[in-house]
């Protein structure tokens, strides 16, 4: 099942990346498919792998292993339950922020404009707000926000007036239908380029992607081991933007703080100092990898 579901991007590196020993405690933050995880467990003898994926469908992959804790929650939430496990420090924390392959491919999640499904979006079926609440509910002001800031979409004004405009003569409520919208401002030859930036926006905001990743980075300051390895790929210049300051200055803004000396004060050393992306050969076997970047971290 675990191939069907989401092929594991950068699988070797990411395993390398995390320098793990028989005895490591791990969180797979992301479990997903539960391939990064299978692949973890094979480098552990006593060690424990923590695994969080607030997706029910995610919850059928859970492996059969007494050294596998799965959780399914938010990984915002990785140190509250680590702390119920009794757990203060762990050795790696991973985390694939991509949208497994699975959620894409089924027509009623809504997260793929390929299909005709429901205007939904929710990582976690129970929560109240899906896609269809925010283009039919928030404000244009609000959405403009939106598909500029975690859309990066350049005339974001036009499309927050058309999908108000469009809303007034009937509910926006499947992905057909704010396709048709979006594709009326997309600019001419990347349409589908445009298409998957406005999906993108609507996504971030339903299950509150940057909080949650900025939630889980700080975790990492508190639960890491000193030597422990952060380990996350991205897919995104949003999410990595994030990331690299993060990894770099220990905030989000990439404010540099230095010493008395003028050496750069910051929680972690970059392992590799240039991302690390996918081979020509993983690219052939997997087209959904082509935008992962790899990003490791030692915390000092």
């Amino acid at each position: 099942m675990t191939d069907v579901y989401h092929i594991p991007v950068l699988a070797k590196e990411s395993i390398e990346a995390m320098n793990l020993d028989p005895g490591s405690d791990v969180v797979d933050a992301t479990f997903g498919g539960g391939g990064h995880s299978r692949l973890i467990l094979d480098q552990l003898r006593n060690g424990r792998l923590f695994a969080f994926d607030q997706d029910e469908d995610a919850a059928g992959n859970a492996i059969e292993d007494d050294r596998l804790f799965f959780i399914r929650h938010n990984f915002k939430y990785v140190k509250n339950f680590l702390q119920h496990y009794d757990v203060d420090k762990v050795d790696a924390m991973f985390a694939d922020l991509g949208v497994s392959s699975h959620d894409f491919d089924v027509a009623e999640r809504g997260f793929s404009f390929r299909f005709d499904g429901a205007l939904d979006m929710r990582m976690n079926r129970n929560a109240q707000v899906d896609a269809a609440t925010i283009v039919n509910e928030y404000s244009e002001a609000q959405l403009q926000q939106i598909f500029s800031l975690y859309g990066e979409i350049k005339n974001a004004r036009r499309l927050a007036a058309e999908v108000v405009k469009a809303r007034v003569a009937k509910r926006i409520d499947t992905t057909t239908r704010l396709k048709e919208i979006a594709a009326a401002c997309a600019p001419r030859a990347i349409e589908n380029k445009y298409l998957a930036q406005v999906f993108q926006a609507l996504r971030i905001e339903v299950n509150e992607e940057m909080e949650a990743l900025k939630e889980f980075l700080e975790a990492s300051l508190d639960l890491l081991n000193p030597g422990g390895r952060l380990v996350i790929i991205t897919y995104h210049s949003l999410e990595d933007r994030l990331c690299k300051n993060f990894i770099k200055t220990g905030n989000f803004e990439g404010k540099v703080e230095k010493d008395f000396y003028g050496n750069v004060q910051s929680p972690f050393v970059q392992v590799n100092r240039k991302v690390i992306t996918p081979g020509e050969e993983e690219l052939a076997a997997n087209p959904r990898s082509r935008s992962a970047k790899l990003r490791i971290a030692e915390r000092v």
